[in-house]
């Protein structure tokens, strides 16, 4: 009697238990070990005041040797950096020190190959102040409106291009690119003295050229 009840116990499970595997074997697999997995790798945001860059730079008129940190903005079609450059006083008659903020803005993003990338067009501005110009703290020296502009700031748009090779990423799944750039600039000055001396003066003059490596961290 006993097995009569344990046989048909049997038949009568035996639909629930082929319906059961079916749904296990048509069943999407359980992503969410994958889900955390990818989100952990993800790095986390940066505070607004950490920099995303290192940048040094020689020549562009902010200094022989300048060296700063940089920002990334808008989605990182733009940069702000802010330097420090240093000129030795045999190069200058007093030894100079400069500070230095540039925005750059860059329209296009060309990918060479699989870890380079081309940045055939970049546009910006820099103002910098220079502290240690001959006479600058010497107050009364010279007439009213003798020296009629600014002998410690400057201002003036830079025009460049850059190429960035993608190193791999860091522990953190932070990005370590280095990038090299050069730039073209002038400055209020020197667009001014062209202005009133096109005869003695060519564009040629009144540019300043700049070259410079950036480094992610």
């Amino acid at each position: 009697m006993i097995q009569r009840i344990v046989v048909a116990a049997a038949l009568a499970a035996a639909p629930l238990l082929t319906s059961a595997a079916q749904e296990l074997a048509t069943a999407p697999p359980d992503t969410t070990g994958q889900v955390r997995t990818a989100l952990a790798q993800q790095p986390a945001p940066l505070p607004w005041y950490r920099p995303r860059h290192a940048v040094v730079q020689t020549g562009g008129g902010i200094g022989m040797v300048a060296a700063g940190v940089g920002y990334g903005l808008w989605r990182d079609r733009a940069e702000l950096d802010v330097l420090v450059g240093y000129v030795p006083k045999k190069h200058a008659g007093s030894t100079l020190s400069i500070a230095t903020a540039k925005l750059m803005f860059s329209p296009y993003l060309i990918p060479i190959k699989e870890r380079w990338q081309l940045r055939p067009l970049t546009v910006g501005v820099y103002y910098s102040y220079t502290h240690g110009t001959i006479n600058d703290e010497e107050p009364g020296q010279y007439t009213k409106g003798y020296y009629w502009f600014s002998t410690d700031t400057r201002i003036g748009p830079l025009l460049g291009s850059r190429i960035t090779y993608a190193r791999d990423p860091s522990p953190r799944g932070r990005a370590r690119n280095i990038s090299f750039y050069y730039e073209l600039g002038t400055n209020d000055l020197y667009i001014l003295s062209y202005a009133q001396n096109r005869r003695g003066l060519s564009p040629v003059d009144i540019l300043t050229l700049s070259l410079g490596l950036k480094a992610d961290f």
